[in-house]
């Protein structure tokens, strides 16, 4: 679903396109991406998870780049080298995500495109994202989420405005626990993705 939205909003698709994805964890989306003909860059924190990542890549024979460092870290070296960013249910994680959704921004070249998805902090993704996900269908552990973490729209615009990044298209990502899928859609009370795009220079 989040390639498929990732693709729908680029009119070139992301063949021959250069792609950073912030947080890749076990590669899943960054596999993805590279399966459409992208040149693709998997980053995290996280030695287990790249681990995992690195061994389904071989598995399957796809080739994506996985890289264990801080999106900062990687902005300083890699500035303006990346056609397309993805920042996929990293930002309610980290301690700063200001300083992630800046870092995108210096990644991305002029004119390219930064993909981000997170949770709104309210009562209703609380209920969702904490009550329903982690104790009552376990599909995640508990302790995954913390809600005060949790990223209102307004704050995640407000970050986007002081870099070079402009809002392009923000859509709802709604989950149905009966058919176990997601779907995309209006309201933004829960999930929800961003699609944002670099000033040319």
């Amino acid at each position: 679903l989040r390639l498929g939205y990732i693709t729908e909003r680029r009119s070139g698709g992301l063949f021959g396109k250069k792609v950073l994805d912030v947080g890749c964890g076990g590669g899943i989306l960054a596999e993805s991406m590279a399966r459409e003909g992208a040149t693709v860059t998997g980053l995290d924190m996280g030695f287990e998870p790249l681990q995992v990542a690195k061994l389904h890549a071989l598995e399957s024979g796809i080739e994506v780049e996985y890289v264990q460092e801080t999106v900062e870290e990687h902005a300083a070296k890699h500035a303006q080298q990346y056609d397309v960013v993805t920042c996929m249910e990293m930002l309610e994680h980290v301690p700063d995500p200001q300083s992630v959704v800046h870092a995108c921004a210096q990644l991305v070249k002029p004119g390219g495109e930064v993909f981000f998805s997170t949770l709104n902090r309210n009562g209703k993704s609380w209920l969702m994202a904490v009550v329903g996900a982690e104790y009552i269908l376990r599909m995640v552990p508990k302790g995954t989420h913390d809600v005060k973490k949790f990223i209102k729209p307004a704050e995640l615009l407000s970050w986007v405005d002081e870099t070079v990044l402009k809002e392009q298209h923000i859509t709802g990502l709604h989950y149905n626990p009966i058919t176990n899928t997601f779907k995309l859609g209006p309201g933004v009370d829960v999930n929800y993705m961003l699609h944002t795009r670099a000033k040319k220079a």
